[in-house]
């Protein structure tokens, strides 16, 4: 089993700035491809970013690039979601996730991943 547990979310002004941690844990986790995914009151839960196994596969959603920056720091079991420039529509709670088959690159499918954190609230005041 494999747990995951994200941090760094808040209350931030429009044009801020912050930063997700998503850490892993558990006897079976061995570096997942792990994604991001937010999910606003009211609507489907979205792809925002992933990182494959190694660091070297990288996705964003549309919406996101050249504002958001996903990194891994695979000693610390850890994935960063820089977040910059943010904006009222990007409030939502932030999921990571973890996509334990996948051995090359990364997936943007919902369904593709087995193991989700618990989510942290973001909110981006105008």
């Amino acid at each position: 089993q494999v747990q995951l547990v994200e941090s760094g979310g808040g209350l931030v002004q429009a044009g801020g700035s912050l930063r997700l941690s998503c850490l892993a844990s558990g006897r079976t986790y061995t570096g997942y491809a792990i994604g991001w995914f937010r999910q606003a009151p009211g609507k489907e839960r979205e792809f925002v970013a992933a990182v494959s196994r190694s660091g070297g596969g990288i996705a964003y959603a549309d919406f996101v690039v050249g504002r958001f920056t996903i990194s891994r720091d695979n000693a610390k079991n850890t994935v960063y979601l820089q977040m910059n420039k943010l904006a009222p529509e990007d409030t939502a709670v932030y999921y990571c996730a973890a996509d334990r088959f996948r051995t090359y690159g990364t997936s943007s499918l919902r369904e593709n991943y087995d193991y989700w954190g618990q989510g942290t609230q973001v909110t981006v005041s105008s």
